[in-house]
């Protein structure tokens, strides 16, 4: 089981959002690069960021700040938020990112998404967000009105190499991850699926490790609210 300790940059900062919503904002007192190197030093391997910023411009707009942490820390990074075209793509892999999400582009333009893959092989992980079952997408204020299965049976042999399943309800809510939902997924990806959104002890971890098809999990606000320790988290890594 991969833990992917989790950093959403905002203006510079740590943060993190209540599903998603940037008026329910809280903010840390580490800088980003200063909490990977926290996250370093108890050992863990992978790391999960998202630019926040370019969540809502379009651009990478914190592509220094990540480049920074992959050149000092040497994580094996994914990296989402607002990634919309080749270039950005290209950019993070040229920044040493191990894996670039794609979320709201590829779900309206699969063919974005199906070319992403051929061009960027083993790259390209895919963000589905999802609500009450449908997709969400555009920093998760709209609903695409498509069922997450029926456009994971679109995608499945488009070459994702990795898939991330986010229940926007369960997200900072720290009210455990949607474990029935994502084991539909997991069953149904031909690619592994890591759970997001919810995580609120190192039993949820446990839970999740019992999953087919599953490589890991994302922890954020269960972190920063030091509900889970981190020394303890790190021995579920592996």
């Amino acid at each position: 089981m991969k833990i992917f300790p989790a950093i959403d940059i905002k203006d510079k900062k740590c943060v993190r959002l209540v599903k998603g919503n940037f008026d329910k904002k809280t903010e840390y007192e580490l800088s980003p690069i200063d909490q990977a190197g926290k996250f370093k030093d108890y050992g863990f391997k992978n790391l999960h960021i998202v630019d926040l910023d370019g969540a809502l411009t379009g651009e990478t707009v914190n592509l220094d700040i990540i480049k920074d942490i992959v050149g000092k820390f040497n994580f094996k990074v994914e990296v989402g938020g607002g990634i919309r075209n080749s270039d950005s793509i290209q950019k993070y892999i040229d920044a040493g990112v191990d894996k670039v999400i794609l979320g709201s582009a590829a779900i309206k333009d699969k063919n974005f998404l199906k070319e992403s893959c051929e061009k960027f092989q083993n790259h390209i992980a895919l963000g589905l967000d999802a609500k009450n079952g449908y997709l969400s997408v555009s920093g998760w204020k709209e609903s695409s009105n498509k069922l997450t299965l029926d456009y994971l049976k679109e995608i499945n042999d488009y070459g994702v190499s990795r898939l991330i399943y986010t229940d926007i309800n369960r997200d900072g809510m720290k009210q455990s991850p949607n474990f029935n939902e994502t084991k539909k997924v997991a069953e149904m990806s031909k690619c592994p699926v890591i759970i997001s959104g919810g995580v609120s002890s190192i039993d949820d971890i446990k839970k999740a490790k019992n999953l087919e098809n599953v490589e890991g999990i994302i922890v954020g606000k269960a972190i920063y609210d030091g509900d889970i320790q981190l020394v303890e988290l790190v021995k579920e890594d592996a």
